[in-house]
């Protein structure tokens, strides 16, 4: 079985692993074991966290586990506050117009605007799957499983929450974009950039990175055409977040212009719908067939989600086979969230 469970210290030789297949631009897990140890240790005082007055520091990290072989096969997490130790750098794509009464001329530039806008918002981040593993839904639950853990626990996030997706760079790991743009400011590779900012050193963007508006017409084509776009292993985690109501408001990362999406907490999809109802532990009715739904239990520092699939809809309560009761770590009448895995189909 496919279980989402919280990461725990012991894990760091698997995600180690899962980070040595990310690849350059996947500066949220990077192959280094201080780094993910730091990862893990902060994670783990996050959910041991009883109660919070408001998002600060705390990171959530999930892992997706084979419970077959006892295998982490992926990742995905939450911030709960980015911005607040360390800048938190973004392109807003903008307008400057320049006009002239005398010649009857009236144009209008497209423009890179340096900010930091995000900051002290929560980011959903980290989304990495294992490629023999991307069937099955597997990237769904890997995903959405975060946006029951939102709607469980709404006090330790903003009101408002984004995703910054990974940009376009070719297998060398040559971003157009840094090419044309970072490079004849900071003159090192990409891949070094990405390296320092996975470290948490963001300074040198702050001492380095013009401040001025950038004419995008100034650049070259292929860093035109990059703007606002994932790299291609990136395109099914855009569509299932903007499956739920995230959107491009025109911010993009500095060093590749991937875009950034955004979205109310509240206005995400499986936030809005899922519910709480009772588990009933026995034998599922035609449990092989109908719609998937995600289910969690209500636990903070044991928080689990699993996929299910029912053939008539939950109504007050939910019958789970002893092995989905397990996974999920509840007892008889204990509380779950449950949502249909996927949006209703409107025509």
């Amino acid at each position: 079985m496919m279980v989402i469970r919280t990461i725990k210290p012991d894990d760091l030789e698997e995600l180690y692993r899962l980070a040595a297949l990310t690849g350059v631009g996947f500066t949220s897990l990077v192959a280094d074991e201080d780094v993910l140890k730091r990862k893990i240790d902060l994670s783990v005082r996050s959910f041991e966290k009883e109660t919070i007055e408001a998002p600060t520091e705390e990171s959530y990290l999930f892992v997706l586990e084979d419970t077959d072989t006892g295998t982490i096969v992926g990742t995905s997490g939450l911030l709960a506050a980015v911005g607040l130790d360390e800048p938190f750098y973004s392109y807003h794509l903008g307008t400057i117009t320049h006009s002239s009464r005398e010649l009857s001329i009236h144009n209008m530039h497209p423009t890179l605007i340096l900010n930091n806008d995000y900051t002290g918002f929560s980011e959903v981040c980290t989304l990495f799957l294992q490629d023999d593993y991307r069937h099955s839904r597997n990237g769904q639950l890997l995903s959405k499983c975060r946006f029951m853990f939102l709607a469980q626990f709404p006090e330790r996030f903003t009101e408002k929450i984004f995703a910054e997706m990974r940009g376009v760079c070719d297998e060398n790991g040559r971003s157009p974009l840094w090419e044309s743009l970072g490079r004849q400011f900071f003159s090192i590779d990409f891949e070094r950039a990405d390296e320092l900012t996975a470290q948490g050193n963001k300074q040198f963007i702050a001492e380095l990175m013009p401040n001025n508006p950038v004419y995008v017409n100034l650049l070259p084509p292929d860093a035109r055409e990059v703007l606002g776009q994932v790299h291609t292993s990136t395109a099914p985690a855009r569509r299932l977040l903007e499956q739920e109501g995230f959107r491009f408001e025109n911010y993009v990362d500095i060093f590749d212009g991937g875009p950034t999406l955004e979205a109310r907490v509240e206005d995400l999809r499986a936030v809005r719908d899922s519910r709480l109802v009772l588990a009933t532990i026995g034998q599922p009715k035609n449990s092989g067939e109908g719609l998937h739904y995600l289910v969690s239990n209500a636990k903070l520092d044991n928080f689990r989600c699993i996929l299910i699939q029912r053939a008539t809809p939950p109504g007050s309560g939910l019958v789970l086979s002893q092995e989905e009761a397990d996974a999920l770590l509840i007892s008889h009448k204990e509380p779950i969230r449950l949502v249909e895995l996927l949006p209703h189909t409107r025509h």
